[in-house]
Order: structure tokens, then C-alpha cells, then sequence
């Protein structure tokens, strides 16, 4: 087993990709990831309409995804445009979804 990769030797490795998996673990996120992927960004209002849920209920999970480090909000007056931040998460998704 290589050594790089063991518990023992980088606990922050593992800390960090199990903080990705338990953000990507709920549904809802998923979903809001997946589609960040396939439209390359999108803001509150489009996920919103497409989720078919309320803006506070989007915003919850948005801001969970940001406290992880997988998306990022670009402002643009009053719009904030999410994209995936994190270059792994485009290789889970797809790996998950293939």
C-alpha cells in the first residue's frame, strides 16, 4: 500500500475528501453540483426554478457547498453566479453518473 495514502501519514487527505463526500451525500446538493457541471454556472433563480424549491431552501445548500470549498459565487451587481471551484469534483460527478 502506498504510504502517501495512508491514515497514518496525511489524516488532512482523508479529512478533506471525507468533508466532499458528506457535502455531496445529500440529494439536493448533488443534484445542484451535477447541474453547476452541465451549465457550467448558473445563479439562485434558475436553480430555484429548476429544483422547484423555495430560494431559502437553494441558498441553505449553496452555502453548504461553499463552506466546503466545492463551489464559489462570482458577483455581478445584484447576481451571484455559482460555478464548481474544486477541479475533483468534476471527476466524482462523472464518475458517478457514467
Amino acid at each position: 500500500m502506498n504510504s502517501e495514502y495512508s491514515y497514518a501519514n496525511n489524516p488532512k487527505l482523508f479529512e478533506e475528501k471525507s468533508n466532499i463526500l458528506k457535502a455531496l451525500a445529500h440529494p439536493i446538493r448533488l443534484c445542484i453540483v451535477r447541474g453547476l457541471l452541465e451549465n457550467g454556472g448558473s445563479n439562485v433563480t434558475n436553480m430555484q426554478q429548476c429544483l422547484d424549491m423555495p430560494q431559502s431552501t437553494v441558498s441553505q445548500h449553496l452555502s453548504k457547498l461553499k463552506s466546503y470549498g466545492i463551489i464559489e459565487g462570482e458577483r455581478n451587481g445584484l447576481e451571484i453566479t455559482y460555478k464548481i471551484s474544486n477541479p475533483v469534483i468534476k471527476q466524482l460527478i462523472e464518475t458517478l453518473f457514467s
